[in-house]
């Protein structure tokens, strides 16, 4: 039996390959690389080339591979890109969703795991958000990511499939080993941009509006870093395999950085200032959004080992370092 790794060229589905190789699984990745990357897929994972919204191509994959659990990473993420291209969300997350989990109810797969976003949340004030927080996502990514879970429901009550979705606060950081990191040298995350500034490949960093009602003005968010949030995939993966229910859970630290704070930290950890510039608002950007991630601690016992703004800078720092070598 192999698990199905859709994505698994990219951020966050080449840290789950790696995860689950170094775990003796037999591991199938199926990506367009679109954004993801085909070196940072781990050499023992089998590569195949294609879109996760193709039913025959993935009907085929999990018949010959003898596919029994998908974990779902493909799909577009860009909050404001998605408030002017809102089909481009619906195609590529909504419909690619749609069209995967067709093919795992035709061909009998057990367990499915979603990458879900805290976007699905919306504007909720400055509290922690618990899974039962209404949903009001500000985005059509929200939006997007929100009609996957109400499938991913509806499917799981209709056919013997269970299913995980993770609701991602701000993901962040790099491998301890130093072999995986967020390689989109366009990539619209915080850290990443204010990293990039720091060595000199952006010119200066924007910050989005400061007159939040936030301490300092500026947005706030909880970043995690990214081999917490794989732990918590791997956790989830034992939880459907030992006869778990389906469930949805939030995954974040349950404490805010504002933009300032940030940028201020990246300054710190690379000893390098670097311009930034304060200007308008973007469309849906909610002021604060913080994750209450109990649940996913009292269910799967996740134990987070690095709950650390510095840390988490630190590696990806590192990371962008080792691209900037890399490209040369």
């Amino acid at each position: 039996m192999s698990v199905l790794v859709t994505g698994g060229a990219g951020y966050i589905g080449s840290h789950m390959v790696l995860a689950l190789c170094e775990a003796g699984e037999s591991v199938v990745v199926l990506d367009n690389l679109s954004t993801g990357f085909k070196w940072a897929i781990d050499k023992r994972a089998n590569f195949i080339k294609g879109n996760a919204g193709d039913v025959e191509l993935v009907s085929k994959i999990i018949i010959e591979h003898n596919i029994k659990e998908i974990v779902h990473f493909a799909g577009s993420i860009i909050v404001p890109e998605s408030v002017v291209d809102p089909l481009k969300y619906y195609e590529n997350n909504t419909a690619t969703t749609r069209n995967l989990l067709e093919a795992a109810v035709r061909e009998k797969v057990k367990h499915f795991i979603f990458s879900s976003t805290a976007a699905v949340y919306g504007m909720v004030g400055t509290k922690p958000v618990s899974e039962e927080t209404p949903l009001k996502p500000a985005s059509p990514y929200g939006r997007s990511k929100l009609m996957s879970e109400m499938m991913l429901e509806d499917v799981s009550n209709a056919h013997p499939i269970t299913y995980g979705a993770l609701r991602y606060f701000n993901v962040a950081g790099a491998d301890a080993s130093g072999h995986l990191g967020q390689s989109m040298p366009n990539a619209t995350h915080l850290i990443k941009v204010a990293i990039q500034a720091a060595l000199k490949q952006r010119k200066h960093i924007d910050v989005y509006g400061t007159d939040y009602e936030t301490p300092d003005g500026t947005c706030l968010r909880d970043y995690i870093h990214i081999s917490d949030l794989i732990n918590a995939h791997s956790l989830l993966l034992n939880h459907l395999r030992n006869g778990g229910k389906s469930e949805i859970l939030n995954c974040g630290y349950g404490r805010g950085y504002s933009v300032t704070q940030v940028i201020k930290m990246v300054k710190k950890v690379s000893d390098i200032d670097f311009k930034v510039n304060e200007v308008a608002r973007r469309a849906g950007d909610p002021a604060c959004v913080v994750a209450s991630s109990e649940k996913l601690k009292n269910l799967l016992n996740w134990q987070p080992q690095n709950d650390d703004l510095e840390k988490i800078i630190a590696s990806a720092y590192d990371w962008e370092k080792h691209l900037m070598k890399m490209k040369r």
